[in-house]
């Protein structure tokens, strides 16, 4: 995509695939044309582009979708670039619109707390035009590869080694401010301490003397807020470092000026500020260090995720096993795991058993039973056997680098609230220095040149106190530790904007079958007549159940075999449709059927009328075995409640949902388990369609709602709701339709996932708070309007301090996030 701007216009040439015709220009032509902003626009069939002129402000978002709304496409792309360098909320908005001034980029989105920039485009977009793009803005960034997601080399080694060199840089300013700090600001507070200045070195060689040691601070370790703040001004595109730099500049300027060439300021105005300069980046640098550090932390749950992974396996290469790098494994190579080790990729068990620790995929603490045929995840830890498994998924394929690319995503992803402040803060830093110039004017003017000191000052403090750190990193900080959080209790946020959408949510509407109901038939009812043993009597019956691919079938079998009870030999099995089976086992005859096939027999199943009246209360439909031409058992087999269920729809009560089931089984059984769990509605006998015109029939009466499904046949429905959340399996966590994944597979999932969402934004509101109520309260302090009333001024050395102490304090409320706990364990 080009684009070339005009003084009058801006035209814009956009690539559009699917066009075979005439009637295709046509179509597209049209639909591009009737949006407000585009004043005439022409479709080439030949090279497949769009020229389009709008009338004013460019919407290259609104053409692509009316492209496609038409039924044609536009390339696209995406890529994520690491931005190094920002510093502030004004930073971000400097980078994105350098990289949307870039040809063909459609939306460009930086996160200050990840440092990171994901970037839309349409056609080919070179990533060094965006690299570029960004370095011309005054930043350093490059391209993040997949690998990334498995890489050793974490975001926190970076940002340790970032605030170790300003721990430097933060101790050799302390050391060369001490001085300063001491002569100048002793001697105005002390008076026997200006004594002794005047009586040994005299003031001339102190203003000498902390001329020498503000400027080696200044132009050494604050030497990088001149180099970005300054050429930042040239551009038109202030930042925090271009403040920093005209305060300080500021106080230093006319404190040389003072020194060296008093004569030229008026009467009684000759005084030094070194003491404000140097302290101000003293300051600032301390800040930063602590703002690193706690930046560092915010991303500890990535850095956790990447250290869970092994580093090298076991694998059988010719039949000897041989210890290999991780990178170094391939799919269907022969993996051995020994107790205690980790396991170091995904795959099936091959041979041998095992109980794994899968709590940091799924949260769950209990170890799962593994053996021939199950699924292993790398990263999980072997408790007790030995097993060999085969590597079924490596790299960037496995689960732990999806987790990490999942979390990655939703930390990087803005939330709607955050455009707000965006807005704000794009002109937050031009007005902050307008606001100085008037405090310097005002000052002047209310009180002449007498006041050309104090104007300075107090114009330098409303510099420093505005700086907008806290602005920009009150949201995304809290988006990450908020989303790493929930991570650990294996809630995935896979867009981080469902943060924001899941705490507005009203209604919880859930699948039954797989997210209430452990979504498999199960053995739940066998009871026996007189006269009968009950594990002969089911070995009987499973034998017989073996010949039918029955689903109820099944359930039996499966029971007989977890009592580890041998099934007999068979003979003369009889399906007799409508009714039931029959067969010879072991030298007994036994049926199997309906109450119908009972009669048909000429038995009566009266003496079970009341487990029977019982059962179809709970929506179960009751099985009848005869043994020998006698009534043997009355049989049930149901889809079993989740353990864990009954607890979730409380917990969701208690949060002060309304519980809704959309379910596809028959009204009698959806209302029996809704009865038995409390839950408020019940819409059953749906299609997976139909699932998505109940929830639309909900939002028409304008309810938030929560769609909570197991990912397959539920697909329409989590992407039709405000909030999708697929019931995971721990192992197969890609489901496309949800914006949330339950990693465990169960409802308390659910539970936490609201819970971390309403903590998370009441986080991101005390942070926006704190971030803008200080700005906006201090500036008119810091400009001196208390003066007047109290004598109050602010020291542009206190306005350093409340400051970078702001920064801090949204850091360390986000990480209160990381001590959250589920409303569960209490």
């Amino acid at each position: 995509m080009n684009t070339t701007v005009k003084p009058d216009q801006m035209t814009t040439s956009i690539p559009v695939e699917g066009m075979s015709c005439a009637s295709c220009v046509a179509a597209v032509e049209k639909a591009i044309a009737r949006l407000p902003q585009v004043d005439s626009v022409s479709v080439n069939l030949a090279t497949e582009r769009a020229s389009v002129r709008f009338k004013g402000t460019p919407d290259v978002p609104g053409v692509i979708e009316a492209i496609r709304n038409a039924g044609y496409d536009v390339p696209s792309g995406s890529v994520d670039l690491a931005v190094e360098g920002m510093s502030c909320a004004s930073c971000v908005g400097a980078v994105e619109k350098a990289l949307q001034s870039v040809a063909g980029v459609t939306r460009a989105s930086v996160n200050l707390a990840t440092e990171r920039a994901h970037v839309e485009f349409t056609g080919a977009v070179p990533v060094a035009a965006l690299v570029s793009a960004v370095a011309d803005a005054g930043y350093e960034a490059h391209a993040l590869g997949d690998e990334q997601a498995v890489s050793g080399e974490t975001q926190s080694e970076r940002r340790d080694a970032e605030a170790a060199g300003l721990k430097r840089k933060a101790l050799v300013a302390a050391i060369l401010a001490a001085p300063v700090f001491v002569l100048e600001m002793g001697s105005h507070l002390f008076s026997a301490m200006h004594m002794f200045v005047m009586d040994t070195i005299g003031m001339a060689n102190s203003w000498y003397l902390q001329f020498v040691l503000t400027t080696l601070a200044l132009f050494g370790p604050g030497l990088g807020f001149f180099k970005k703040g300054i050429p930042a001004l040239f551009r038109a595109r202030p930042d925090m470092n271009s403040l920093v730099v005209l305060g300080t500049l500021a106080a230093w300027g006319f404190s040389v000026v003072a020194t060296f060439l008093p004569g030229i300021l008026p009467a009684g105005t000759v005084n030094v500020y070194y003491e404000a300069a140097v302290v101000i980046v003293t300051l600032i640098l301390v800040g930063r260090y602590f703002e690193a550090r706690a930046k560092g932390r915010t991303s500890a749950a990535i850095s956790r995720l990447v250290g869970l992974q092994a580093k090298t396996a076991r694998v059988l290469r010719d039949g000897v096993a041989v210890d290999v790098a991780l990178d170094e494994v391939r799919v269907g190579d022969l993996v051995q795991v020994r107790p205690g080790e980790k396991v170091p990729v995904d795959g099936e068990v091959m041979e041998g058993s095992s109980f794994v620790d899968e709590s940091m995929i799924t949260g769950e603490p209990v170890p799962v039973e593994k053996h021939a045929g199950a699924s292993v995840v790398g990263g999980t830890i072997n408790r007790t056997g030995t097993f060999t498994f085969r590597a079924t998924k490596v790299g960037r394929d496995m689960v732990i680098a999806q987790i990490i690319r999942m979390v990655e995503d939703a930390q990087a992803d803005k939330l709607p609230i955050q455009a707000l402040v965006d807005k704000v803060t794009g002109w937050f830093v031009p007005a902050v220095m307008v606001a100085a110039a008037l405090t310097f004017v005002l000052w002047l003017i209310l009180g002449g040149t007498a006041m050309l000191g104090y104007a300075l000052v107090n114009a330098i403090a409303v510099l420093i106190i505005a700086c907008p750190c806290a602005m920009g990193l009150a949201t995304p900080t809290s988006i990450m530790v908020g989303t790493g959080r929930a991570a650990e209790m294996g809630v995935l946020f896979r867009r981080g904007d469902a943060l924001q959408a899941l705490r507005d949510v009203t209604v919880v509407a859930v699948d039954k079958t797989g997210t209430l109901t452990k979504g498999k038939p199960a053995l739940a009812h066998f009871s026996v007549a007189d006269g009968f043993d009950a594990d002969e009597l089911l070995a009987l019956v499973a034998s017989v159940e073996a010949r039918s691919e029955h689903p109820i079938a099944e359930a039996i079998v499966a029971a007989a075999k977890e009592k580890g009870l041998a099934l007999g030999a068979l003979a003369d099995f009889e399906a007799l449709p409508g009714y039931g089976l029959k067969a010879r086992v072991d030298g007994h005859d036994v049926a199997i059927g309906a109450d119908r096939y009972m009669a048909r027999l000429g038995l009566d199943v009266a003496v079970f009328a009341e487990d029977a009246r019982r059962f179809g209360d709970e929506g179960q439909s009751p099985l009848y075995a005869a043994v020998d031409g006698r009534l043997a058992a009355i049989i049930t087999v149901a889809d079993p409640i989740k353990e864990t269920t009954p607890a979730a729809i409380a917990a969701l009560h208690g949060q002060g949902l309304k519980v809704v089931m959309v379910s596809g089984d028959n009204r009698r059984t959806a209302e029996a388990i809704a009865r038995k769990l409390g839950i408020d509605e019940v819409v059953a006998e749906v299609l997976p369609d139909g699932k998505v015109d109940v929830l639309k029939r909900f939002a028409e009466s304008g309810k938030r709602i929560a769609f909570v499904g197991d990912g397959i046949n539920d697909a329409p429905a989590l992407a039709v709701a405000d909030v999708g959340i697929a019931i995971g399996t721990g192992t197969d966590i890609a489901i496309e339709s949800a914006d949330v994944v339950l990693m465990s597979g169960e409802l308390t999932g659910v539970v936490n996932a609201i819970a971390i969402s309403k903590a998370t934004m009441r986080n991101i509101g005390e942070n926006l708070f704190w971030a803008f109520a200080y700005n906006t309260a201090l500036i008119p302090v810091a400009a001196g309007i208390l003066y007047p009333f109290s004598g109050t001024l602010l020291s542009p050395i206190l306005a350093a301090a409340a400051m970078a102490l702001s920064s801090v304090f949204v850091l360390t409320n986000a990480l209160r996030l990381r001590s959250f706990k589920s409303p569960l364990a209490a």
